[in-house]
């Protein structure tokens, strides 16, 4: 007669895991979160194997997989969740308990620069300036945009805009398109010169503290500005 080893599972402690945004008895097993999901397949990450895993209790097995940071965060599969599971929710909280210094590395440095800095670039105030007003001339040189005009820091804006690292790295063709929209609609709008970062690297890598660091700023240049609108093209 053979005898068959347990299998060692890396459980966490309950007391650990109370607060999880997860019931296990809710999921149906649908698969809706996988058919919905945009990445569901790359290195085998499903959704629903996350949830499984989770009611398995191998949230020790999902803190040290890749799966976690292979989610976009795009909220497809809570969209279609017949049981509105927050799987979202759930990502962030995995990411969160990983080791800092194990974070994958952009997500990681992208965010010590931008609470450092106040942006994911590192880039200096006198640069970020430049980038926007050399784009701002592209613009006027067009047809019909001879008298665009870019607004810093101007008080008392109807909409104040964040911009995307990649909108002043290697993107900036794509900020030409929301100005010109706010050309043509004689819009009232400004950009913050500081903290104009609008990638929020806290909640993607799961750092509730760091998030409401870079959500904070962003609170503050609305109340400094006294801007009326907040547009938050993340």
């Amino acid at each position: 007669m053979t005898t068959t080893e347990p299998i060692s599972m890396n459980r966490l402690d309950q007391d650990l895991c109370k607060d999880w945004p997860f019931d296990q008895n809710h999921c149906l097993t649908c698969a809706l979160c996988s058919s919905s999901c945009p990445v569901s397949g790359i290195d085998g990450f499903d959704p629903r194997k996350i949830i499984r895993m989770v009611s398995l209790g191998l949230q020790g097995e999902l803190i040290e997989s890749r799966w976690p940071w292979i989610c976009t965060m795009c909220g497809k599969c809570e969209h279609v969740c017949p049981m509105g599971i927050h799987i979202p929710d759930l990502m962030r909280k995995i990411r969160s308990l990983r080791d800092r210094d194990k974070v994958p590395g952009i997500l990681h440095k992208g965010l010590e620069a931008a609470l450092k800095t106040g942006n994911n670039l590192g880039l200096p105030t006198e640069d970020f300036v430049f980038i926007l007003e050399d784009v701002a001339d592209e613009i006027r040189q067009e047809p019909g945009f001879e008298g665009f005009t870019l607004t810093i820091d101007k008080e008392g804006a109807n909409i104040l805009t964040t911009v995307h690292n990649k909108l002043v790295n290697t993107h900036t063709e794509d900020l030409k398109h929301w100005w010109k929209i706010f050309h043509a609609a004689g819009e009232d709008w400004t950009i913050p010169s500081e903290n104009w970062e609008g990638t929020n690297w806290g909640m993607f890598t799961g750092d509730d503290p760091a998030m409401k660091v870079m959500a904070g700023r962003i609170a503050k240049n609305m109340a400094r500005l006294k801007a009326q609108n907040l547009l938050w093209p993340e």
